[in-house]
């Protein structure tokens, strides 16, 4: 029998690889993240625009992505010019709808590549809602009437830009046999 291992900082790891690697496909862009994998007591929605979403199943969390309106503008005009959409017929901010739809979109990619590839290591699976993007003007803290008394943040860059991915997970220990 192997070490247990807590659940969220192994899915914290695939998600820094899944994130980078389903963002730079998709947007064509260089995705970096930083090598620290921050513990936060709580897991907040934060300007300028923020996308959500819950799973659910064999582990079970939340995850929150924020993004500043310079990053989110930035993926969104890289993965709409990657799918072959003209610069003139972009959104003009980040404010426009199909920015949001856009990044839900991508959320949902992540999400979808994260769970495969917790269910290829692990035998483990989840499913997961259908992400939900807001533009904010201030934070909101969420209260999870969960018992998710684990929470990390991970930090990404497109080009000069930064965002965040928070998530919130029961704790569980993933034990290899």
């Amino acid at each position: 029998m192997s070490e247990p291992r807590i659940s969220i900082d192994e899915i914290s790891k695939i998600f820094l690889k899944t994130a980078q690697h389903t963002l730079e496909t998709s947007t064509k862009q260089e995705i970096t993240y930083s090598s620290t994998i921050q513990k936060t007591p709580k897991v907040s929605m934060k300007p300028d625009l923020t996308c959500f979403v819950q799973f659910n199943g064999d582990y079970n969390g939340l995850v929150v992505i924020n993004f500043s309106a310079n990053a989110a503008f930035e993926i969104y005009k890289s993965y709409m010019k990657a799918m072959g959409m003209p610069e003139n017929e972009l959104a003009a901010t980040v404010a426009s709808p199909e920015v949001s739809d856009t990044i839900g979109e991508i959320t949902n990619q992540v999400m979808g590549q994260l769970i495969k590839e917790i269910d290829d290591k692990y035998d483990l699976n989840a499913e997961f809602g259908q992400p939900k993007a807001l533009t904010l003007n201030s934070s909101i803290t969420l209260v999870i009437d969960s018992d998710y008394g684990e929470n990390r943040r991970l930090s990404f860059r497109i080009g000069n830009y930064s965002f965040r991915i928070e998530i919130a997970m029961e704790h569980t220990e993933f034990i290899l046999i």
